[in-house]
């Protein structure tokens, strides 16, 4: 490539010799390197930097290109997305120890960043972490180079900032410097001369000066960077003692084991099934969509290197939460997971990916998860590291001593056995048949025993699970019944909600995904969020916000709402319960919904339960006709229903869902690609504003007087409102009646002669009920009572005090005199007429009832 000078820009500028450090993130999806290698061999002209594998450790290239004297420090890149904390170690010793390889300091960061990245919030702070492991000057000399593949288009460029506030700020934080560099026309010399007459401007700016280093940290630094080279040779040392041993005991025995049974467990993200498709050398496990995880235990089979196996794979836990936060499903199948492989397993693997640190809340999470198998389990588990391409030119003992104590415990709590997986490298059997050795040796060291499970824990399991899966069947087909039994009374009464807008609250607690779950219904990243389902929250709402936006036809306004811990400081309590209540002033005259939004991967306890009544019964018991509970993290859920969920988290969540009128929606928050799920909830939330008469919620009530339905003076004066009340009553023991089983009776059941699934009464009858307006469906009261008394009256034998029985027994009475006073009122001819034919106003009049078109309470 020829080179040439670029335009003389004046003695004080220009500089014979340059040095600059490459640092940058990675991406969690697509292709997950940030560039930074390309671009510094796009910089020197000549292929110095290896880009076949990640950047390990630091690495020097130098070279004289147009005029200067250039070296380049090529750093470790972090996860775009984690917090510094999340960092292996060795990767942030490489990455401060970077400005010491150039002394006496480098004159220029290039923050590289491909082009087309999307920069969320989360990256912002995932940024300034990891800036912080340099000092606050930093900023002063970081220019922001955009990576790419294509020839660049400044318009293109200038749209994508605008769409990212954080994007704009990272490039104002860097004195509004930047620069686009395209790694596959090296071609351009000016793509790159201008790139450096953009650093000697800086330069120029800070008066010459380089990034002040500091001599101790250096030395610092280097001592560190030794130690962990020398606890690495004393670790593959002392393993190689114990294997040599090993060895020798399977030497002394006639056979070696021909069938092995391996159980594999581990954090989500782990590359779990990765690891089991490595082994069995082929596809068994599903991983072809990142989005999907293994929900069950999933047993394969298969021949390898001369053994049989028996391989696996379980559901893995939140990356680092402790046992607590892992929903009762999960935990079950992970107890489970030993009793797929009987007699027992061989060996447990335990997979550590290195692509994150292995800190005191994974320690935590680690040594938790693996309790629900008993102390036991240690004797026989084995550290399996995934992400093998992650070590680069460094060694899995150099990782290990530079996580410090709490992966050093762990090595040595199972013994000091572990490997690594490259699974990216399938082609590699020889990683596979280490591993198989590995094995071998600690069934050796166990005198041949596998881990020894109890035959009758096993069954009961078996049986748990199937009584697990029959209740989750029953709770779908009740709400089913229930369900199918309000559309049928409200057929025809559509009408009733005719707004063009919507108004929803979202309520929950702390990490529920509130936010992410506006953002996907309104489907645009309207409310700040740093939340990742893997990891952690680094920000959260502090207060109430509404954003609005028109989505299938529809003006929604969504408000967000602060979260709330089960055990919440009383100062804090106090601000998000007044948060709470002032949701529903954003959004006049009040919200139709309040979605109460809880996560599917994390478990529900009455601890739950009472915070959930505690915040909400603020708003008076009103609020609970208002209320769908949101699931959120839809994926979590696998091929499982959401049944299986609610069942197996128990009466807390049950009684919950119950009090919602079992109302529920699933959502899969991770993008806005299925719109259904979106327009399914919006129908959902219309059905139950139809069934709330087309009121919202409102908190204050507006006095006024009562009207009274005089036409049933002969019965005791009664109120619109106790009419409504008892309306609504006589429809809820109705739901309750059409879900009724044959064995929730002591006496026994007598089958009726018609299925209920034959007359499901409408609520449209000759009048039609226009809620708010100025007349009542008193035809709907008739026909609900003649579905109750003539169907619903069978579903359970009638008596039995203190049964279901007895229940309904009390209700067909009480329904029975509702019917006959109605039928009563309805007798008179001349009523009659003027309740079928009568303007809805002059009907109001008639009987004394003037309403006026008003909110819900």
């Amino acid at each position: 490539m020829a080179s040439r000078a670029p335009p003389s820009l004046g003695e004080t500028h220009h500089r014979s010799e340059m040095k600059i450090v490459l640092i940058g993130g990675r991406q969690m999806w697509d292709i997950e390197a940030s560039g930074k290698s390309s671009i510094g061999n796009t910089i020197l002209g000549r292929d110095i930097f290896e880009t076949g594998r990640r950047t390990a450790q630091c690495v020097s290239g130098q070279r004289y290109v147009y005029g200067r004297q250039i070296t380049l420090i090529d750093t470790p890149g972090w996860w775009w997305g984690y917090p510094v904390d999340d960092t292996p170690k060795l990767d942030q010793l490489e990455i401060m120890r970077s400005v010491y390889l150039c002394h006496p300091g480098p004159q220029a960061f290039l923050l590289v960043i491909p082009v087309d990245t999307v920069f969320p919030n989360i990256f912002k702070r995932s940024l300034q972490e990891h800036l912080e492991l340099f000092n606050d000057r930093v900023w002063r000399h970081t220019i922001v180079l955009f990576s790419t593949i294509t020839p660049p288009n400044d318009r293109s460029l200038q749209k994508h900032i605008s769409d990212w506030p954080d994007l704009q700020w990272l490039i104002k934080k860097c004195g509004n410097r930047y620069h686009v560099l395209n790694v596959n026309n090296r071609g351009d010399d000016t793509q790159v001369t201008e790139l450096l007459e953009k650093i000697e401007e800086m330069v120029a700016g800070n008066d010459g000066n380089h990034y002040e280093t500091n001599q101790a940290l250096s030395e610092e630094l280097e001592e560190k960077r030794l130690a962990v080279i020398e606890v690495a040779k004393r670790m593959m040392a002392k393993v190689q003692r114990q294997r040599t041993r090993l060895r020798a005991l399977i030497k002394g025995e006639a056979t070696s084991p021909t069938y092995l049974r391996l159980v594999i467990v581990g954090a989500q993200w782990a590359a779990r099934s990765s690891a089991g498709n490595t082994i069995l050398g082929e596809g068994v496990f599903d991983v072809a969509d990142n989005t999907r995880r293994t929900v069950h235990c999933v047993t394969r089979h298969g021949e390898v290197a001369g053994r049989q196996l028996t391989v696996v794979d379980t559901p893995g836990w939140h990356y680092n939460s402790s046992l607590q936060n892992t929903s009762k499903m999960d935990r079950f199948e992970i107890v489970h997971s030993v009793f797929q492989c009987p007699p027992g397993p061989h060996a447990v693997l335990l997979v550590v990916p290195f692509a994150t640190a292995f800190n005191k809340s994974y320690e935590r999470a680690v040594e938790e998860h693996m309790g629900l198998l008993t102390d036991a389990v240690w004797k026989h588990t084995i550290v399996l590291f995934t992400r093998g391409d992650w070590l680069g030119d460094t060694t899995v003992e150099q990782r290990i001593a530079s996580e410090g104590k709490g992966l050093q415990w762990l090595i040595e709590k199972c013994g000091n056995r572990y490997h690594v997986f490259d699974n990216k490298n399938r082609s590699d059997a020889t990683q596979v048949i280490e591993l198989l050795e590995k094995v071998e040796e600690m069934v050796a060291g166990n005198r041949g025993c596998p881990y020894e499970i109890d035959t009758d824990v096993s069954a009961d399991l078996e049986q748990k699970k199937r009584a697990g899966k029959e209740r989750a069947q029953k709770i779908t087909m009740k709400v089913q019944r229930q369900m199918m039994t309000l559309r049928e009374l409200f057929k025809g009464e559509e009408h009733i909600f005719s707004e063009d807008e919507l108004r929803i609250v979202l309520v929950g607690r702390r990490e529920a995904g509130k936010s992410v779950a506006g953002n996907t219904i309104l489907v645009g990243e309207l409310f700040p969020t740093a939340l990742t389902k893997e990891f952690r929250i680094q920000n959260r709402t502090m207060q109430c916000v509404m954003q609005q936006k028109r989505v299938a036809g529809m003006k929604l306004k969504v408000v967000d709402t602060p979260g709330w811990w089960k055990r919440t400081p009383q100062d804090a309590r106090d601000w998000i319960q007044d948060e709470v209540v002032r949701s529903v002033s954003l959004c006049p005259p009040g919200p139709h919904a309040f979605l109460l939004v809880i996560p599917i991967s994390a478990p529900f306890s009455e601890g739950d339960l009472k915070a959930v009544e505690e915040h909400l019964g603020l708003l008076t018991e009103k609020v609970w006709r208002h209320t769908m509970v949101l699931f959120t993290w839809g994926d979590w859920l696998g091929d499982r229903a959401i049944e299986e969920y609610i069942e197996r988290e128990g009466e807390a969540l049950q009684q919950l869902v119950e009090k919602c009128g079992n109302r529920y929606h699933v959502m899969n928050c991770r993008g806005w690609d299925d719109s259904s799920q979106v327009t399914t909830l919006l129908r959902k939330v219309k059905e139950m504003v139809v069934r709330n008469k087309g009121h919202n919620f409102t908190i204050e009530q507006k006095s006024r007087q009562k009207p009274m339905l005089h036409w049933l003076a002969g019965k005791g004066m009664m109120t619109e409102e106790e009419w409504n009340r008892r309306e609504e009553e006589l429809i809820e023991r109705m739901l309750k009646a059409v879900v009724v089983e044959p064995e929730e009776s002591k006496l026994p059941f007598v089958q009726g002669k018609e299925s209920i699934d034959f007359f499901i009464p409408s609520m449209s009858c000759e009048t039609p009920s226009e809620v708010g307006s100025s007349y009542i469906n008193y035809g709907a009261h008739a026909k609900v009572s003649e579905w109750r008394v003539k169907y619903a009256g069978r579903s359970a034998a009638s008596s039995g005090h203190g049964t279901m029985s007895s229940a309904v027994s009390f209700m067909g009475e009480s329904l029975d005199r509702w019917e006959n006073l109605v039928k009563e009122s309805l007798g008179d001819g001349k009523i009659r007429a003027r309740m079928l034919d009568s303007p809805a106003k002059s009907e109001a009049h008639t009987y004394g009832v003037k309403t006026k078109r008003r909110n819900s309470h």
